[in-house]
């Protein structure tokens, strides 16, 4: 063997393996944004309560006679503010993302994209919650569809919430 023939198959070598761990990358990336929309939609209940006292909280601490007879640093009250209102904005951009899942799945007149998102709005998101095994009554479909379908309409949620990010999850 020459070093021609070395340094081609050490750069096949090379490339091969570059190949391999960018498909990695970006599997890991993928499922990172699976686990973070599931992620939300899991404490979507808890952060709904939590916005809900939000704005008489938030004039509290922003009133600076509040908390006169605390000894507090200002920096650690911005930030349980900054905290409040992020947790707000991301209540909201969600519902308004729900909304637009909703539409999209009625448009598509397909039964299966609707019935996926009514068992991630009753799973994640109404007010009853609603366990794996009260949707398979209900959609009179078996559990293991139900986990299929959470995570099929998981991944077209993320779409929604990640943009052009949450498209590549899909493909």
């Amino acid at each position: 063997m020459n070093k021609q023939e070395i340094a081609r198959i050490a750069a096949e070598t090379a490339l091969e393996f570059y190949k391999k761990e960018q498909e990695r990358q970006n599997k890991l990336k993928r499922d990172r944004r699976l686990r973070n929309t599931k992620m939300l939609l899991r404490n979507y209940r808890k952060f709904k309560i939590h916005c809900g006292s939000n704005v008489q909280e938030l004039e509290e601490l922003k009133d600076p006679d509040s908390f006169e007879y605390l000894d507090t640093d200002d920096l650690a009250i911005e930030a349980i503010i900054k905290n409040k209102e992020r947790t707000a904005a991301m209540v909201s951009y969600i519902d308004r993302m729900l909304d637009v899942y909703q539409i999209l799945s009625e448009k598509s007149k397909k039964p299966e994209d609707i019935r996926r998102f009514k068992i991630l709005f009753d799973l994640y998101v109404s007010e009853q919650e609603k366990t794996v095994e009260d949707l398979s009554d209900c959609h009179k479909i078996n559990k293991r569809s139900i986990y299929r379908d959470i995570n099929k309409a998981c991944e077209a949620f993320s779409s929604l919430l990640f943009g052009v990010d949450g498209i590549r999850l899909i493909s």
